[in-house]
């Protein structure tokens, strides 16, 4: 009797198992269709955007030829006497991106260095959340910002337009500052602890072997961070908008009010445009090339840092 008692609630036990399992299986296999539609949507939304962007720049150089485009030094789609010499806006963009990039790769790269080999813990855990609260702000701040305080003090030591090139990428710099330096700092606090003590053993000055050790480890994920960073800056638009102008030039001076890609595509994005006029098109032809330059920067930063990562047992 015991023993039938016994094989009936190894049975029930065996059944209950695999009830669970199975039901255990469905909840898995619903979890994972779930997560597979949520990275569909994403897939399907960037390629309804490629879609679209290039839909429309198609019917762009049906009007206005690529020697138009790309040949010409004049961006005047606006005016009566019709230019679509792309360059201006480009210049204007790579512009304000230098100058974005000369005070953030210093700014950033200095405070990852000293968040990682200097700063107490403590200190650390309250200087950096304090860092990347600056990427928080709007950047519509940034850009009035840089417009009715920065400007007005400059323009105490050089000369400068009201709407300039420099006043805009101060304060971009600024804005892109924890992008290079929260990704420069994870990768230098990537780098083992053994490198630095081996570097120490030998008589090497903690100086020294931050820039002889720790940096040329950690490059690929500084250069991917530097690399991200331009990729921001290029696609910065308020602040550029508010602070260097709307006046496309091919200049390289940075006192001079100046147009970026981004900053013409809000432009036309107000509204006065017809849809489906020639200048309404303008603004996906220009969505267009700025699309194309920051994918290469994103495939060259993740080429970089899959070509140049050093991997530590």
């Amino acid at each position: 009797m015991q023993s039938t008692n016994s094989q009936d609630d190894s049975y029930q036990l065996s059944r209950q198992s695999l009830e669970k399992n199975a039901s255990e299986d469905i909840s898995e296999k619903i979890i994972a269709v779930i997560l597979f539609a949520c990275a569909l949507v994403s897939v399907l939304t960037t390629f309804g955007i490629v879609v679209i962007i290039f839909q429309e720049t198609f019917g762009f150089f049906q009007e206005v030829s690529f020697a138009q485009f790309f040949l010409d030094t004049k961006w005047t789609p606006l005016f009566a006497d019709r230019h679509f010499g792309v360059w201006p806006l480009i210049n204007g963009t790579f512009l304000t991106t230098a100058i974005a990039m000369a005070v953030a790769i210093p700014l950033g790269l200095s405070s990852a260095i000293y968040l990682s080999e200097y700063a107490q813990p403590k200190v650390a855990a309250i200087l950096r959340p304090a860092v990347e609260l600056l990427a928080g702000i709007p950047t519509v701040v940034y850009g009035y910002f840089a417009l009715l305080f920065v400007t007005p003090l400059i323009r105490n030591v050089i000369p400068l337009e009201i709407f300039n090139a420099l006043s805009a990428g101060l304060m971009m710099g600024v804005m892109i500052t924890p992008t290079v330096g929260s990704i420069s700092l994870d990768a230098i606090r990537a780098v083992p602890r053994s490198l630095r003590e081996g570097a120490y053993a030998i008589g090497i000055t903690k100086l020294e072997t931050i820039f002889r050790v720790v940096l040329p480890a950690a490059l690929s994920g500084i250069i991917a961070s530097i690399i991200l960073g331009i990729s921001r800056a290029v696609g910065e638009t308020m602040t550029v908008l508010i602070a260097a102008g709307l006046q496309p030039k091919l200049t390289v001076n940075f006192a001079e009010s100046i147009e970026t890609m981004t900053a013409y595509m809000a432009q036309i994005s107000g509204g006065d445009s017809p849809r489906g006029s020639l200048n309404f098109k303008t603004l996906y032809a220009v969505g267009a090339v700025l699309f194309l330059i920051t994918l290469t920067l994103n495939i060259v930063s993740y080429w970089i840092a899959n070509r140049y990562k050093e991997k530590y047992e």
